[in-house]
């Protein structure tokens, strides 16, 4: 499915730069923080009533802040040191910053993975079928996928949630059941509904990429040999043009996932997400006291920034190495 040459191009661009290594080093970090959150998360994340003796959040190591408490009858300004047991601190309601981080990781990253993959599902086929046939299925297709382009992502997704709902699915966690994580939620809260919507979101841009390939390879000479020997159009779009439509499917497809990472993010911070253990809904969370314990917020973000900026590195690596348009460009100058 993929040429020596196309192979030889992700070495060659892969070693030349270093923004490759940066993105793939960021993401295989963040994907081990993911798999193995119960092993490295401190407390239970959804635990709370983890304060200070005054009452109020544990600030990140290193960090303390005044604050006014009442002791003895009296109000008064106190210091409020950090603890070694919660070295990102603790939220309004206690629970451990940087066990919800680590957990946190695990949402955007299976949102992101399954709700691109369930888009190239949907999408893919539909584009293909549009661009080969061409006529009143292109039409009728295409005039489908103008509609849901109509709408801005995040407002159409909203609409979409409404009729889906915000339920999460809980899937078993084998880390925890095998029983190396004591203490730590037994099932992983996965948000299906935002998952379906945000594939249902973005298939549109991968039927669109596929329409365009399939028109340009309809016409190509080994596609009309197969028609000629009664090569079935099923057969022939299988066999000749899916192959030869995967590269920029490939780059669009690593760019995609980094884009439903913020969607889900921004569906999160605004309630929609069905789990609490999501970095969108963390910043919300931190929103209202950014100026007094500003790491509520600053964790979760700097999380989604590393995870965003991570798949675009990959992304632009996939794109400069697949895209002999851009290779030739670059190499012609």
């Amino acid at each position: 499915m993929i040429s020596d040459r196309v192979k030889s191009n992700l070495r060659e661009t892969f070693f030349e730069s270093l923004l490759p290594k940066l993105g793939l080093v960021l993401l295989v970090g963040i994907t081990l923080m993911a798999l193995f959150a119960p092993m490295l998360a401190t407390h239970d994340p959804t635990s709370t009533g983890h304060f200070t003796e005054q009452g109020t959040e544990y600030p990140p190591i290193g960090h303390e802040f005044s604050t006014t408490v009442a002791q003895e009858g009296e109000i008064g300004e106190v210091e409020v040191e950090s603890s070694r047991e919660h070295i990102l601190g603790t939220n309004n309601v206690g629970q451990d910053v940087f066990s919800r981080f680590v957990y946190g990781a695990r949402v955007s990253l299976v949102v992101g993975l399954l709700a691109t993959g369930l888009a190239l599902l949907i999408g893919v086929p539909v584009g293909l079928v549009a661009g080969y046939y061409g006529g009143r299925v292109d039409d009728g297709l295409m005039r489908i996928a103008d509609v849901m382009l109509a709408f801005p992502a995040l407002v159409l997704a909203l609409a979409l949630i409404g009729v889906f709902g915000t339920s999460p699915v809980h899937v078993p966690d084998p880390i925890v059941l095998a029983g190396f994580a004591e203490g730590m939620p037994e099932s992983i809260p996965i948000p299906g509904s935002v998952t379906i919507v945000a594939a249902l979101v973005i298939w549109v841009w991968f039927a669109r990429v596929a329409r365009g390939e399939a028109m340009s390879l309809r016409n190509q000479e080994y596609v009309k040999a197969s028609k000629s020997f009664g090569m079935s159009n099923t057969k022939i779009l299988l066999k000749h043009v899916l192959p030869n439509s995967l590269t920029p499917i490939i780059v669009l497809a690593t760019i995609q996932v980094a884009v439903i990472i913020l969607l889900e993010a921004s569906l999160a911070f605004l309630g929609f997400s069905g789990t609490t253990l999501s970095w969108g809904y963390e910043i919300e969370r931190g929103q209202d006291v950014l100026r007094t314990r500003p790491w509520v917020s600053i964790v979760p973000g700097v999380g989604i920034m590393l995870t965003v900026i991570s798949v675009n590195l990959l992304g632009d690596w996939f794109r400069d190495a697949l895209d002999p348009n851009i290779e030739g460009g670059e190499r012609g100058a």
